[in-house]
């Protein structure tokens, strides 16, 4: 960026063009030193090289005295440089993928409710690592913790209800699991956002025993129950009716979900719709924020040197080109 550390000399280049017309007006006839009582005597090519070589001597005085206007301004060149430091923040998004989550309470279903909102979270803190577990009966790594959210929203798109064989709802062993993705990474804070809509009822460790392992970690759990409450639409394929909506009863363990928050630090949500669970994430989004700490060097060049040396040359060289090209007389 070009800034000029005095610029109130700037004000006087305002006198340029009042001098250039002053001159055109009347300092030329100043400057004569024999006087002729016609020019119809000389040839017109002649006059007309006299009063360019006239105007150009003028136009190079001007420009001197621009250049060293300029120069007592004393532009300079500046280089504004940025350092910035972010604390990243590494997550582990552990999403249920038992058969419940095909109710349709949340549209058009749960899993995809959940999965579409997680890809507005993801989009929006590229700055962090995150991963993606998911679980039902077993538990497994859909995604290792990653900057790389291509990888991460294509990896999150092919998440699938599980079949009918693997069917469950294991908890415990899902939250072991991102523990054991989280513990060893040296980021300040690690988070864990577990969304299931069940209870625990598979695998060999129970959730509050899994969060307490977390604690041990310093990993801070945010738990989501996804239903209604009550009765939830959900589809079954009926051999004479085809696939229709029947209601099903709600199955959430609320009370376990909301124990493991407690036991790390984080913080229980309740999601009965698309809209609740959208703001649930924009709340985590914005509890799980750190500062950015900016520093800012200044690099500046100095460019007066390159209008004094120009104008140097071109004040040494004004009277010899005045004397010698354009013929003026120094008498």
């Amino acid at each position: 960026m070009l800034e000029f550390q005095q610029p109130w000399w700037l004000l006087l280049l305002a006198l340029v063009p009042l001098s250039y017309w002053w001159y055109k007006r009347r300092g030329h006839r100043l400057e004569g030193v024999v006087r002729f009582s016609s020019l119809a005597l000389f040839d017109p090519a002649a006059k007309h090289s006299g009063r360019l070589r006239a105007v150009a001597l003028q136009l190079l005085k001007l420009l001197l005295i621009v250049l060293i206007i300029l120069s007592l301004a004393r532009p300079q060149l500046t280089d504004v440089m940025r350092e910035t430091t972010v604390e990243v923040i590494d997550i582990m998004l552990v999403m249920d993928i038992s058969s419940s989550m095909r109710a349709a309470d949340l549209k058009p279903n749960r899993l995809e409710a959940a999965k579409r909102e997680a890809h507005e979270f993801i989009v929006g803190r590229p700055q962090d690592r995150i991963g993606i577990v998911v679980f039902a009966a077993e538990s497994f790594i859909q995604c290792p913790l990653t900057h790389d959210t291509n990888v991460l929203l294509n990896l999150m798109d092919q998440v699938r209800i599980v079949e009918k064989e693997h069917d469950g709802t294991a908890i415990g062993m899902a939250i072991a699991n991102a523990v054991n993705r989280l513990r060893d990474t040296p980021a300040a804070s690690k988070v864990m956002i577990v969304l299931s809509d069940g209870s625990n009822n598979a695998g060999e460790l129970d959730p509050t025993t899994a969060a307490q392992l977390a604690r041990e970690f310093d990993i801070r759990i945010y738990t989501i129950g996804a239903g209604s409450h009550g009765m939830a639409p959900y589809p079954v394929s009926d051999p004479i009716w085809g696939q229709r909506m029947v209601n099903v009863e709600v199955d959430l363990d609320e009370e376990t979900l909301r124990q493991v928050a407690d036991i790390t630090g984080g913080q229980y949500f309740r999601a009965t719709d698309q809209e609740s669970l959208a703001e649930i994430y924009r709340q985590i989004n914005e509890l799980e924020r750190t500062e950015i700490e900016v520093n800012e060097y200044l690099n500046v060049h100095e460019l007066y040197g390159w209008l004094v040396i120009p104008a140097s040359f071109l004040g040494l060289m004004l009277p010899a080109l005045s004397v010698g090209i354009f013929r003026k007389s120094v008498s």
